[in-house]
């Protein structure tokens, strides 16, 4: 049988205008992928530069979806239907992209997702590809581009090495006027680094040694990684370690005013005594944010600890407003080692009003699918 579930799959949405880019970048996702099992879901055949069969042929591992691919053509009406069977745990996915068509409305399946009833999916983000060299013309035809924008959580700014310096950064001005707090990143030939999307997948040691040679490792042969190395210059990476609890009100005050370009927060939340059993998942991608309990384990060092990406932000700043959300006044005390309850209520933790201060990150909790209902699901699809 195969084990249930119990991570969610982050659901990214690709759009853009025809000819932005969109493929390519989808196609460079794939290509360098570092053992990450991506389900494409593919809105509109008419929209895409090259056969669907390619796209899904550069994934390692595929799943069948009537037609033996796993890259297949849908309309709205039908997500649901393939988000279900991209999730099931056979198909042991760890990122599903839907490529939207050329004309589509990216919004509504931001809303879609939102409002989705499958627990096994997760928001990741809207990402709006953008042809700087045609970005005049296409809003001239296409004036719904400035809406797109607006409800966009990453814009690639692609295709900026037909452009001059001084157009590249108007075009990128403009954008990131029109996208507000969205992270904007430039790009040429789609290649933007993966770990802005996803994390790369940590396989069981064996999982992936003995294998196929897939598109991925000839691809990489083939162009060799000259631009690998620097992709990360595109955007900044901000690491943050505590080992004292935050202050649930000011951690939320800080992601509600989270500034702009700052597209991705992950990593995990120690509340102190709003919560002494459980750490807190942290999931956020543009406005969207999410916390999951998870119970501490025996003898686990009770740390915060994050890791926020994007495009344009203050680093210094960033750390320096993670630290002003440090409960105070601080007692120090050994690694793992939790407050006892005495010192606990000296520093003003352990009281009614701790409780109360954890209603701001409840807000973000979404209720999880009972375990016996997982595992039923899991053994109905063995």
């Amino acid at each position: 049988m195969t084990p249930p579930r119990t991570q969610q799959i982050p659901v990214v949405v690709l759009a853009g205008f025809l000819g932005s880019g969109k493929t390519t970048l989808l196609n460079h996702l794939l290509r360098n992928r570092a053992g990450t099992r991506i389900g494409v879901i593919v809105n509109d055949f008419g929209s895409i530069e090259i056969d669907a069969m390619t796209v899904a042929g550069q994934v390692g591992s595929t799943v069948s979806l009537g037609n033996g691919c796993l890259c297949c053509a849908v309309d709205a009406s039908e997500l649901d239907t393939f988000l279900e069977t991209l999730t099931r745990p056979s198909a042991r996915l760890d990122l599903i992209v839907i490529e939207a068509s050329g004309l589509a409305e990216p919004q509504e399946l931001v809303r879609m997702l939102l409002a989705s009833e499958n627990p096994h999916i997760l928001y990741g983000g809207l990402v709006e590809v953008v042809d700087a060299a045609e970005f005049d013309g296409t809003r001239e035809r296409h004036p719904e581009i400035d809406r797109h924008l607006a409800v966009a959580d990453l814009v690639v700014l692609n295709k900026t090495d037909r452009v001059g310096e001084a157009e590249r950064e108007r075009l990128r001005a403009e954008v990131a006027e029109l996208s507000g707090p969205a992270a904007v990143i430039s790009a040429v030939h789609g290649r933007i680094d993966p770990e802005l999307l996803f994390d790369p997948a940590l396989r069981p040691d064996g999982e992936e040694k003995t294998r196929q040679l897939t598109f991925e490792d000839l691809l990489r042969e083939e162009a060799g990684d000259g631009h690998a190395g620097h992709l990360h210059a595109a955007y900044e990476s901000v690491d943050f370690t505590s080992d004292v609890p935050l202050d649930p009100r000011r951690f939320i005050a800080f992601l509600d005013s989270r500034p702009e370009g700052l597209y991705r927060i992950k990593g995990f939340a120690d509340f102190g005594a709003g919560d002494r059993d459980n750490k807190y998942a942290l999931h956020a991608v543009g406005r969207f944010l999410r916390f999951v309990p998870q119970p501490w384990a025996r003898g686990e060092q009770r740390l915060t600890q994050l890791v926020l990406i994007g495009a344009g932000i203050d680093a210094e700043a960033v750390r320096a407003g993670l630290t002003a959300c440090r409960a105070e006044p601080t007692e120090s005390r050994e690694p793992g080692e939790s407050p006892e309850p005495e010192q606990a209520s000296a520093d003003g933790l352990d009281t009614p009003d701790a409780e109360r201060a954890m209603w701001g990150v409840l807000r973000y909790v979404q209720q999880e699918p009972e375990p016996e209902d997982v595992r039923e699901e899991a053994a109905a699809e063995a």
